[in-house]
């Protein structure tokens, strides 16, 4: 995590109003450093800032449509740094949208809703409860 012990949040998605509601929304409701971004390009520039998660929007062509879409957004940052969990969100309510994104190595997949943003709290909860056993994990293995 990041030096302030804050979670480095990137949200990416091509929805101004969407993108700065879920800005917000993780602001009121808990301590993160968050950085936005409109495309996956930009996201991709700003990897450098070392993100703990990324919630990356399933198409991001409303600004250009020859803009890298969120699966190949999500491919670049798999093949950049595999270490860094992405969370997929979309208006699609479709399965196989789902499963091709965890294909494509996606944390978790989420609909945009009334819960969204819910669910997406405790999916970030749950990735640091992963990372924090890890750490356990790989500590008690270090002294065997």
């Amino acid at each position: 995590m990041s030096t302030e012990n804050k979670i480095k949040l990137f949200l990416v998605d091509d929805d101004a109003v969407f993108l700065k509601s879920l800005e917000i929304e993780f602001k009121e409701h808990a301590d993160f450093d968050i950085e936005t971004f409109a495309t996956g390009e930009l996201c991709i520039a700003g990897l450098s800032h070392t993100p703990d998660v990324i919630i990356l929007d399933y198409h991001l062509d409303g600004i250009d449509k020859n803009a890298m879409n969120g699966l190949e957004t999500l491919d670049k940052i798999k093949a950049l740094n595999s270490e860094i969990p992405v969370i997929m969100l979309s208006s699609q309510d479709k399965i196989d949208v789902a499963v091709n994104c965890i294909h494509h190595k996606a944390f978790d997949y989420v609909v945009k809703s009334e819960t969204a943003f819910t669910r997406l709290q405790k999916i970030i909860t749950t990735i640091f409860h992963y990372k924090k056993m890890e750490k356990t994990l790989n500590w008690y293995m270090e002294r065997m």
